[in-house]
């Protein structure tokens, strides 16, 4: 017997026990469970063909030899017969591609069904619901529930007394750090703040009051950093440099001005959704945007942690 036939008969038989063991040792097995014998006779069925279409081509492989005018061209001196294409195969090739339009438009067109779908659905459902009942919502009110929206996904990064677990996140008891605005001034920033895209240039592209441009030394980026940190209190080197610099996009108090920069003196309920909507990067890392959170959670969050800062 032909070693390739020998080798497609000890396949199938193994393929066959390993299939029969696995359905055999299963609760029931194929005593009286007409669907476990109906999976075995196809897995059977699978198999044989399976085997014997494979040796099939194989042995043609093995003992068939190419006819025909072969092609001026060659790859690593391995030549190319200049026969036509097949039809069957032309013919596969055309429906798979007709196919692939009918899944598309027609059997599965890109808006249908899916569970994904259907959960986004009854997300927005469910926000709508929970804005419309709560919309009245405002004061303390407002900062008790942004709490609970904060411990339920804001602690895990920021700690449960918002901290930043030393480092791992932003502090959100203070409104900057020295680090966070020493980053700032020497790589610029684009974080959505605004809600829109506002980018602050980096050190080089910094101007004065005379609307000229006035990159500042590490000194001076040293000195402001250290005052705006300390809630821009105080007067010396970081207050000159704040004034001559700074003032122009956030003003003279550090609270911003509408459409050009935003507050650097503190939290606003405004800034933080804005974050809460876009992410930001810092010197920490980036903070990715809470999608999972309807606009009146993130309107807490913002009364919450506005709230925590300003005690």
């Amino acid at each position: 017997m032909n070693k390739l036939y020998l080798w497609g008969i000890i396949i199938t038989v193994v393929m066959l026990g390993a299939t029969l063991l696995s359905v055999g040792t299963s609760e029931g097995g194929l005593n009286g469970d007409i669907v476990n014998k109906l999976t075995f006779a196809a897995a059977l069925v699978l198999v044989i063909i399976t085997v014997f279409v494979v040796i099939k081509y194989v042995r043609q492989m093995q003992t068939d030899t190419a006819t025909g005018e072969l092609a001026d061209e060659s790859w690593d001196n391995i030549g190319e017969y200049k026969n036509p294409l097949p039809m069957g195969w032309s013919i596969s090739f055309i429906l798979t591609m007709v196919w692939g339009m009918w899944y598309w438009v027609i059997g599965y067109p890109v808006n249908a069904y899916s569970q994904i779908g259907e959960y986004n659905e009854d997300v927005a459902v469910h926000n709508e619901k929970f804005n419309a009942q709560y919309a009245s919502i405002t004061g303390d009110r407002l900062v008790e529930m942004g709490e609970s929206v904060f411990l339920a996904e804001c602690k895990v990064c920021h700690g449960i007394s918002a901290d930043g677990i030393d480092g791992k996140a932003a502090d959100l008891n203070v409104r900057l750090e020295a680090k966070t605005i020493k980053h700032v001034i020497l790589n610029g920033s684009n974080n959505h703040i605004l809600g829109s895209e506002m980018p602050m240039p980096d050190r080089n592209g910094l101007m004065n009051a005379n609307n000229n441009y006035a990159p500042i030394t590490d000194e001076e980026i040293d000195a402001v950093a250290k005052y705006v940190a300390g809630g821009l209190k105080g007067t010396g080197k970081g207050a000159d440099v704040f004034a001559g610099t700074c003032t122009m996009c956030h003003g003279a108090d550090g609270k911003g001005i509408d459409y050009t920069a935003p507050n650097i003196a503190e939290f606003t309920p405004t800034l933080v959704t804005n974050v809460l909507s876009h992410g930001k990067k810092g010197v920490i890392g980036t903070m990715p945007a809470f999608e999972r959170l309807n606009a009146k959670q993130k309107e807490a969050v913002g009364a919450y942690i506005t709230n925590l800062s300003a005690n």
